[in-house]
């Protein structure tokens, strides 16, 4: 059993903020039955993004393993069926705009009086309270309203957004913070809380640092311009014959080690060099350096040499490169599973190691609504129970 075995999560959420906490969930053990709409369901089932395509990364990634029931919340026999899960559930998610739970009638405070043990978790984009909480918005808005594309881009150039839902990820990060520290609080107390987290929130809080740097001095954020621009040191993403790889800093005992490796032997013994974090004008050459020599050889050949050197370093790699390296597996990062239907497959796996409860990540993701009645008789309502809540529009 995982460490959260036992644990009942009703997953209401929808994309990937809240659904990829529950997945994490999921993976320590839980068991998650994640709430959809009748007929439509989360709208990640719908995002394929290749001609041809069936499944979606969307919702594969952040559903597997879970069960799928469905409800309409906005009628009288979705309220009255969630309710009663809610009774007997540890954990609700949901990723709502701010207000639509309440306009259900299905708020914590509501839920709580029924269950007061219950977690109950919400994901916004910009915040539960201020003048832009009932805003909708989505990863990017994350992004861009909490600050991360103004660091992005070239100096002088045009700043990019990230080219993966990290704010969605960051948000879902923060929301099992959340909830696992409620839970915590509730094995002392009784009684559990409301989590809010946040799109916006989640990005000001992962860059705590840089905020904090704008806090002290007033210097408002650059572009990381290939590096990171309050790290003046050899921090360098560089381009090779066939790609890019990053340098991380040259400590100064690196340093003669990296001449030698980059054949500039004669460099070896200058001393300006011979720091962690020059000085603007010597920081310039190393720069200067770098990119003149590095176009020179391939990434591999590249990453031969300084790994021989001891350097600090990693290859720009795409996801057929991490697919392709034996480590990735090693490490759990991804899984080759069975599936029902594919065979032989990899999935994702999940980033945390535990030595006596070791995550287990799902592998088949629920068709809409295959486990509703399964659902619903679990929490106690009968056959003819079960028809009285079809007939109040529950699904």
């Amino acid at each position: 059993m995982g460490a959260l075995g036992g644990l009942k999560v009703l997953d209401l959420s929808v994309l990937v903020q809240g659904p990829q906490a529950a997945a994490m969930l999921h993976d320590l053990g839980a068991d998650v039955v994640k709430i959809e709409l009748p007929g439509q369901g989360d709208l990640a089932r719908w995002l394929v993004c290749e001609p041809g395509q069936t499944d979606s990364g969307f919702f594969e990634g952040c559903n597997r393993g879970k069960r799928s029931c469905t409800l309409d919340l906005r009628q009288p026999g979705g309220k009255r069926a969630l309710e009663a899960l809610a009774s007997r559930a540890d954990v609700l998610i949901h990723n709502f705009v701010p207000g639509t739970m309440e306009a259900w009638g299905l708020d914590y405070e509501h839920l709580s009086a029924r269950n007061p043990r219950l977690v109950y978790a919400t994901g916004s984009t910009y915040g539960p309270l201020g003048a832009a909480a009932g805003r909708e918005g989505a990863d990017t808005s994350g992004q861009a309203a909490g600050g991360l594309i103004a660091t992005t881009g070239r100096a002088g150039g045009e700043p990019t957004t990230i080219g993966a839902v990290i704010a969605d990820h960051t948000g879902c990060q923060n929301m099992v913070t959340g909830i696992l520290a409620a839970l915590y609080h509730r094995e002392r107390t009784g009684r559990g809380q409301r989590v809010d987290v946040s799109l916006v929130g989640g990005m000001v809080w992962a860059q705590c640092s840089e905020f904090s740097h704008f806090l002290i001095t007033g210097a408002d954020q650059r572009p990381a311009d290939r590096g990171h621009p309050l790290l003046p040191t050899l921090l360098r993403l560089v381009p090779t014959a066939d790609g890019w790889l990053v340098l991380v800093g040259v400590p100064a005992p690196l340093w003669p080690a990296f001449a030698r490796a980059i054949d500039r032997p004669e460099l070896a013994d200058e001393a300006r060099f011979h720091t962690l974090l020059p000085d603007a004008e010597t920081l310039a050459e190393m720069r200067a350096l770098v990119d003149e020599v590095f176009p020179t050889r391939t990434t591999a050949e590249w990453c031969e040499r300084l790994a021989a050197a001891g350097q600090r370093f990693a290859p720009v790699r795409g996801y057929a490169d991490i697919a392709a390296d034996p480590d990735a597996f090693e490490n759990g990062y991804l899984v080759r599973v069975e599936h029902p239907t594919r065979g032989d497959t990899v999935v994702v796996g999940n980033p945390v190691r535990l030595s006596e409860t070791p995550t287990v990540p799902g592998v088949v993701t629920p068709e809409l609504g295959q486990h509703t009645e399964e659902v619903l008789l679990e929490a106690g309502f009968g056959w003819d129970d079960i028809e009285s809540l079809r007939a109040d529009g529950a699904f």
